[in-house]
């Protein structure tokens, strides 16, 4: 249930006056004031491309070994591996506790990309039955592939996709893992979701250089090519990473209105490369692909790399979530100006005091609001102890 508020005025004399969940040019006399005369008000970060499954991996994920040698082994032995030993109780504990440490890091708005295949029917549903709970913006989708259990696999992510309940805070998209583990009738059929759904694409495209040879060896120029020679990606769909994508590639994804997501901290990790060329986007936002959601060091990340790569393309992805967010959930401006999500948050001396979303009150003082983040946390922490003994079985 959206709500009106009023936060401030700040240290600089703002005040943001929010009704019925968006920013307001005039404040609705009867709402609460928060005030914060030593803080300074900002919108809440947007992290556009993550996955809350990943959320139980800081708390002691065994290594793989030997260790992976390739992207495609870290893939094989950690990633799959860990989404093949999801259950209900372990997603729904990684979910509310990555969702927690995001709220209390400023970020108000997830662009999710799910994927647990002995857990399909259901599971985006727990994600946000967790992002309703604890008050975030949530994009989900299921990365539907074919990688486990073939075509039946597929098309069972396909239809959980359609799955999800959108409310004010919750927008449903529809997800494919990657092009290199679904065949053109998967592709086909994602897009035709996309279209009786009227929404968009969520996929991996050109993160390492394996995606681009496996849609070579299927005759397509690329994964970009191969997608949408497929009729897969309507305008607004959301490509993450491009690492491996040519100039001309990314100017015909912006002329077609598609975004691109990079995702420093994963991409350095990973040793995939640097997308250089996503320089010749403006639709490019920033996530962290699984990482922690404090959007402050993945763009603190990000800043570095590009400074070491030489991209000076790098400053206004972190905002330009806020355009991607704003045409997903229809609203009519970004930042703080009227008409924009009324998702704010309050820095005082470097700390995040107060967070915002939808004209709901989820973190005052520092803490959560309704919930306590210690409590999250005991709880990813015992169920991530019953994830890696299933991981040992795979």
């Amino acid at each position: 249930m959206t709500q009106s508020i009023t936060i401030g005025p700040d240290r600089t004399g703002r005040t943001v006056a929010i009704v019925d969940g968006i920013i307001a040019e005039v404040a609705d006399p009867a709402a609460p004031v928060i005030a914060c005369p030593g803080g300074e008000i900002a919108p809440g970060a947007v992290c556009a491309h993550t996955h809350l499954y990943s959320g139980l991996a800081p708390y002691g994920m065994p290594p793989a070994e030997p260790a992976p040698a390739n992207f495609i082994e870290i893939l094989q032995k950690v990633w799959w591996r860990l989404d093949r030993a999801l259950d209900r109780e372990a997603l729904r504990a990684s979910a509310r506790d990555y969702i927690a440490k995001a709220l209390l890091a400023g970020t108000t708005s997830l662009v999710d990309h799910h994927e647990s295949p002995h857990f399909i029917g259901g599971s985006l549903q727990v994600l946000a039955d967790a992002a309703e709970e604890l008050g975030v913006r949530a994009l989900l989708s299921f990365g539907a592939t074919e990688r486990n259990f073939g075509r039946a696999e597929a098309e069972a992510g396909l239809v959980e996709c359609g799955n999800v309940e959108e409310t004010p805070l919750v927008r449903r998209l529809v997800g494919l893992h990657a092009s290199f583990t679904v065949s053109d009738n998967t592709i086909r059929a994602a897009g035709e979701l996309c279209d009786r759904l009227g929404t968009v694409m969520h996929v991996h495209v050109a993160e390492a250089v394996d995606d681009v040879e496996d849609a070579r060896a299927r005759g397509y120029a690329g994964p970009l090519e191969r997608l949408l020679a497929l009729d897969a990606l309507p305008p607004g769909s959301i490509l993450a990473h491009g690492v491996h994508l040519t100039a001309d590639e990314v100017r015909e994804a912006e002329r077609l209105g598609l975004w691109f997501v990079q995702n420093p901290r994963s991409n350095e990790g990973n040793r995939v490369g640097y997308p250089t060329n996503l320089r010749h986007s403006d639709n490019v936002a920033l996530g962290c692909d699984g990482w922690d959601a404090d959007m402050t060091v993945e763009e603190a990340a990000l800043f570095r790399i590009a400074a070491a790569e030489g991209d000076d393309r790098a400053a206004g992805r972190l905002d330009a979530g806020q355009r991607l967010i704003a045409e997903r959930f229809g609203f009519s401006a970004t930042g703080l100006a009227t008409g924009a999500a009324g998702d704010v948050v309050v820095r005082e001396g470097g700390k995040i005091t107060a967070v915002v979303v939808g004209g709901r009150l989820v973190v005052r003082d520092g803490r959560l609001v309704g919930s306590d983040a210690g409590a999250i946390e005991a709880e990813a922490r015992d169920e991530a102890m019953r994830l890696w003994r299933r991981m040992e079985t795979l």
